[in-house]
């Protein structure tokens, strides 16, 4: 399908709300316009203050629209993956008493009919996702349309989320003067844009290092099959750092920035850079290394609780390993920290638009990239379920997926984790002392 047009993606985060506008043409996709503002009003991801949130987008989408030189109205919204439920969902029609050919309203029927039971009050219906179409018990059908047959089936994925989320969201967004065109998942979207087609077949994890909060999601035959959230993120490390060396948040987030390594390892204790310590008139001068200690100690404690339930459902056994991104994920050694504890294989991702070449910016381009992209059958499946926000089925019975397992041969850590853990036990040990 070639959904040309015009596409806005906003992507709320904790820390900053970021907009894309793009234009796709011919199959190309080319963005013409970007807005990036501080965000007010959430935490650990999600809104706690809607005014203050709907400020924030509308500085955002102004930002964004006087650079592209449009009118901004229709946004597409990123939905975090806090809360999410997935349970496989199973539709059935009988078309005719006689063979005809099958038509778009009846796959938006038998879509419709996968969503007969209902949700618990405090849920609401997120996104559906169609794994396969039967057509006379002749299955593996990705789009039934035009075939012909007697009876129709769906199978695939209902993925429900908070009520209070989703409609703190759209308030937000209604504050900011504008109309949600569609929502989508940010790990759906993000392994559209992030990952190539064996990744996405055979099983990949995408960890979205953010501000607020950290996410890990498991894509296994292109389908989002686990997500599980960390309420830790940037912000944290940011935090860490103004405790312990004394200085304001502000002076802590770009000391992160232009001095911060993941890994401790790679940092030099002879490269020193000055810091503003409150309450004296002349800067202290802190090491390289010191300074990745305190990144390094708080980022093993989020992989190793990420860690923990990746094992749960044995998703580390996937060939694809895992994939960083988001702001995080900018961190020079970040992708050797991570490779060491979750002993797999380990890249970053980073968006090669032009002017959008930082992990951070991930979330929002992926938005327009798989919107832009989804196939029209995908479309009329997820239109059954009618507005943005709705009431939907529980599922009955519905049981967490597991992972497939893998074979893949055991590869040693590094020779030098046990002298990059005792650095974090003594950096811990010397500042609490």
């Amino acid at each position: 399908m070639d959904n040309s047009g015009l596409y806005v993606g906003l992507d709320i985060g904790t820390t900053s709300i970021k907009v894309i506008v793009a234009e796709k043409v011919k199959g190309q996709l080319n963005v013409i316009g970007v807005g990036n503002q501080p965000s007010n009003g959430l935490s650990r991801g999600v809104i706690v203050d809607i005014d203050q949130a709907g400020e924030a987008i509308r500085r955002a989408v102004n930002q964004a629209q006087e650079k592209a030189s449009i009118e901004i109205k229709d946004v597409i919204v990123s939905v975090p993956a806090n809360m999410l439920k997935i349970e496989p969902c199973n539709g059935l029609i009988t078309l005719d008493d006689q063979s005809r050919e099958i038509t778009e309203e009846d796959v938006r029927n038998v879509a419709a009919s996968a969503l007969g039971t209902s949700l618990p009050t405090e849920r609401e219906i997120i996104d559906i996702q169609p794994e396969e179409f039967i057509v006379d018990g002749f299955d593996g059908i990705k789009d039934p349309r035009g075939m012909v047959g007697v009876r129709l089936e769906m199978r695939g994925k209902l993925i429900s989320g908070s009520k209070g989320i989703m409609h703190n969201l759209q308030k937000a967004v209604e504050k900011a003067g504008l109309n949600i065109m569609s929502t989508v998942l940010t790990p759906l979207a993000e392994s559209h844009e992030m990952l190539n087609d064996g990744e996405q077949d055979f099983g990949t994890i995408i960890v979205d290092l953010g501000g607020g909060q950290t996410t890990a999601s498991v894509i296994h035959d292109h389908q989002l099959k686990y997500a599980t959230t960390d309420p830790e993120g940037g912000a944290y490390i940011t935090k860490d750092i103004s405790i312990v060396l004394n200085t304001s948040m502000n002076s802590a987030e770009k000391i992160k920035r232009d001095y911060g390594y993941a890994d401790s390892l790679q940092a030099s204790a002879d490269n020193e850079f000055p810091v503003d310590v409150v309450g004296q008139s002349e800067p202290t001068y802190i090491d390289e290394r010191y300074l990745a200690e305190i990144i390094e100690a708080r980022l093993s404690q989020i992989f190793d609780r990420v860690k923990d339930r990746l094992n749960q459902i044995q998703a580390l056994e996937l060939p694809g390993g895992i994939v960083l991104t988001g702001g995080v994920a900018a961190l020079p050694g970040i992708a050797e920290l991570a490779a060491d504890q979750f002993n797999t294989n380990v890249r970053v991702y980073i968006p090669d638009q032009m002017g959008l070449r930082h992990p951070s910016f991930t979330a929002a381009l992926s938005l327009v990239s798989y919107f832009a992209d989804l196939p029209d059958v995908d479309m009329i499946v997820r239109s059954a379920v009618g507005a943005t926000l709705t009431k939907v089925p529980k599922l009955a019975n519905s049981q967490e997926p597991q992972i497939p397992a893998t074979e893949k041969p055991s590869k040693p850590k590094r020779q030098q984790k046990k002298k990059r853990g005792e650095g974090i036990r003594n950096f811990f040990s010397d500042f609490f002392d």
